[in-house]
């Protein structure tokens, strides 16, 4: 019977010692939860991450450590890295820390340990990157009936070439110190369509419409030949124009001479004849007296 007895206590113990081991554990996995999220800024706007930490928590940032902390009654506070002072706090609104006038060395992994109700802990790994520039689009080679369409290359860049809705030329490269470019030769069953060329990157994109410069049968379009003829017309008019206002010029600066040299010597004659009156008025005055 106490044998019996003492059987019945060993497995209680054991059952209880279970139990036990069950509810740590998952006290354990409800109390530390982990998450990891790509996401992406673009420079000189500001990022949240979107984690809320209304009482407590902190923010990591790779090997640095804490970089903003939170306690209950007090706002985010910056504690390292003198480069994200004024643009780190946390946002009264959404609780989330905001990084603000983002850089492109602000990229890295970035950690939210929230402490509000067990521990949270939320990894976020932010790449950073400039809005595309817009793509730009060479005059018409008219020996070719052709343009380009080109772009400042940067991270993650591409450029592609549409006819309406479909791709017909697409480019990248890792190397960012040249740009990038297509071409576009228009044919002429495919005269009728509409081109365009967009550069884009993961934030944002830019589109530009490519003008067809040539015609249905493969001639310079009328329109910029037409151009071109009034730009030569308007040129030769104005050089017409400059040409008539120096030769009036040259000749009114002419006649003025002139006028000044014709005024001096009736001038001289004027006086010379008023000289020689005056000589004959006094011989006439000694002979009479």
């Amino acid at each position: 019977m106490n044998h019996l007895f003492g059987w019945r206590r060993l497995a209680r113990l054991t059952f209880m010692l279970l139990y036990f081991l069950i509810e740590v554990l998952c006290a354990s996995q409800q109390t530390v939860q982990s998450e990891s999220q790509r996401v992406k800024g673009i420079v000189g706007q500001s990022f949240s991450f979107p984690e809320r930490v209304i009482k407590s928590g902190n923010l990591l940032y790779g090997d640095l450590g804490s970089i903003a902390n939170v306690y209950p009654g007090k706002e985010g506070k910056i504690t390292l890295e003198k480069r994200f002072e004024n643009r780190l706090h946390l946002n009264n609104v959404t609780r989330y820390f905001t990084l603000s006038d983002l850089q492109i060395d602000d990229a890295g992994v970035y950690t939210v340990e929230n402490t509000d109700e067990g521990k949270k802990i939320i990894t976020f790994e932010l790449t950073v990157y400039n809005v595309v520039s817009k793509p730009q689009v060479t005059e018409c080679d008219s020996s070719s009936c052709s343009v380009v369409c080109y772009v400042d290359n940067e991270k993650e860049v591409t450029l592609t070439l549409y006819r309406g809705e479909e791709i017909l030329n697409q480019t990248s490269s890792p190397d960012l110190t040249t740009d990038l470019s297509l071409r576009l030769e228009v044919e002429g069953k495919d005269y009728n369509s509409t081109y365009s060329c967009v550069a884009a990157n993961p934030v944002s994109n830019e589109t530009v419409h490519v003008p067809k410069c040539c015609s249905e049968d493969g001639h310079p379009n009328d329109a910029d030949s037409d151009e071109k003829t009034l730009g030569l017309f308007i040129i030769a008019v104005i050089c017409v124009l400059v040409a008539s206002g120096l030769v009036g010029l040259a000749i009114y600066l002419k006649k003025s001479r002139n006028g000044h040299s014709q005024g001096g010597a009736n001038r001289y004659q004027n006086w010379s004849h008023t000289e020689q009156i005056y000589q004959n008025w006094s011989h006439v005055e000694k002979t009479l007296t």
